[in-house]
């Protein structure tokens, strides 16, 4: 990520725009959740909260715990997002004609009836919410020591974690006090076809800086390594064991040569060919094969995606990134390997995908309570689709896919006011459809 104002206000607004994404940073805003709760909070297939996280980006963090919450960006964009929602009521108040005396009295009566009011709210509101973080706490508690024993044998070893550190990375983790935050924490993703998932995030820690360090594997193979400098930037980097080239675009080579030593993808062999021929500064895009390489490199900092692409399809899903900002690496992430292709055939257009979600929503009703509700009109606009390559069956395997989203004329029962239609764009068929909430 760059720091500048334009990009900090063109990713806020991306991902504020959907009202799914909005729904979810006010629930976060109100208190952690794991990917199951908000799951049963939004009532929406799990493909599609993945989607929704991963637009979220930087805005959503998930903690040592396998909770999710609000980074600091992400508290910023929920404190903007009240801003423009909570205007505040103003009403006329005509005190004219009262004599001061009568004024003074009335505002002393007001204040104390507010004060009295206030006091006996927050006794109350204590009280319930101790009661509720009391039964909260218990049941988090039964549940994590279930599913500890059960996940224990599942967790990475910490050499992986050192060997990557050591023969990728190349940090010399010996000038630092290194120390686990926290445990490790294993979960079955149910999105990704039942792929255990571990993560693990390390404190290092000298004299004159602070690193926080996040290591995510998959089915145990890396997956994300992400530096985040908490004190001392920009003046004390990383110390390495190695010097490291100063181009950003040249210390990636160098990165995936190292990586390729280790694991020997052959996908990194494309991304190596690619980088050789690559400029060093401004943005382009090479391909060779099915690989298809994205550079954005200015100064001292750069953004460098991979992926797959398929008749003019890409599959973002599929692919290895890497993040560089002051000649720093501070982000790789690899799920190239998690995916395979099923078809790359793209026979809907964006305009079909959205008339198709439309004559979908004709046929289409949700329950609130009881009651079916299913006499709703569809505005004509705004009516988007986004393309985002999705799994089917296996969950592994990627098919084109179209996200299509139909607002409403106005809220209806269960606060609906957005059809979510998911359409397959080499078929053409409906994967799902859904009932959302969300301020438009």
């Amino acid at each position: 990520m760059f720091g500048s104002e334009e990009e900090t206000y063109s990713i806020m607004f991306s991902s504020l725009k959907h009202p799914a994404r909005r729904k979810i940073l006010r629930m976060l805003s109100e208190r952690t959740l794991t990917f199951s709760e908000m799951l049963e909070e939004l009532a929406i297939p799990s493909s599609h909260l993945t989607y929704h996280l991963e637009n979220l980006g930087e805005l959503v963090i998930k903690n040592q715990n396998g909770k999710y919450k609000l980074s600091s960006f992400g508290k910023a964009s929920v404190a903007m997002m009240k801003g423009a929602e909570e205007v505040p009521e103003v009403q006329s108040k005509r005190f004219s004609v009262l004599p001061m005396r009568w004024k003074s009295l009335f505002a002393i009566f007001l204040i104390s009836i507010v004060l009295l009011a206030s006091m006996s709210y927050i006794q109350y509101s204590s009280f319930n919410q101790l009661s509720a973080d009391f039964a909260g706490l218990k049941q988090d508690y039964e549940s994590l020591k279930a599913e500890n024993q059960q996940l224990i044998s599942w967790s990475s070893s910490a050499s992986q974690v050192m060997t990557f550190l050591k023969d990728v990375v190349q940090i010399d983790v010996s000038k630092y006090q290194a120390s686990l935050v926290g445990s490790p924490t294993a979960e079955v993703r149910a999105d990704l076809g039942g792929v255990v998932e571990e993560i693990s995030k390390y404190s290092l820690v000298n004299e004159v800086s602070r690193f926080d360090l996040n290591m995510r594997f998959r089915d145990g193979h890396f997956s994300f390594f992400e530096l985040d400098q908490i004190e001392g930037a920009p003046n004390f980097p990383p110390i390495y064991t190695q010097p490291q080239p100063t181009s950003p675009v040249e210390a990636s080579k160098v990165l995936i040569q190292r990586y390729q030593s280790v694991m020997n993808y052959s996908y990194l062999d494309d991304m190596l060919t690619l980088l050789a021929s690559a400029n060093q500064t401004g943005s382009s895009v090479q391909m060779l094969g099915n690989s298809k390489l994205e550079i954005s490199a200015y100064g001292t900092n750069a953004e460098i995606t991979l992926l797959y692409a398929e008749d003019g399809t890409d599959f973002s899903a599929k692919s290895i990134h890497i993040t560089s900002h002051n000649n720093v690496i501070t982000k790789l992430t690899d799920d190239w390997f998690l995916y395979s292709i099923g078809s790359a055939q793209v026979n809907t257009s964006q305009e079909q995908a959205i008339q198709i979600a439309k004559d979908a929503a004709e046929n289409f009703s949700w329950n609130v309570n009881g009651t079916q509700v299913s006499n709703f009109i569809v505005l004509d606009e705004p009516a988007t689709a986004e393309f985002y390559p999705h799994p089917k069956g296996d969950n592994l395997t990627l098919y084109p896919y179209w996200y299509v989203t139909l607002h409403l004329d106005k809220t209806y029962p269960g606060e609906v006011n957005v059809i979510a239609v998911g359409v397959w764009g080499d078929t053409g068929n409906v994967a799902n459809i859904d009932a959302l909430s969300g301020t438009i």
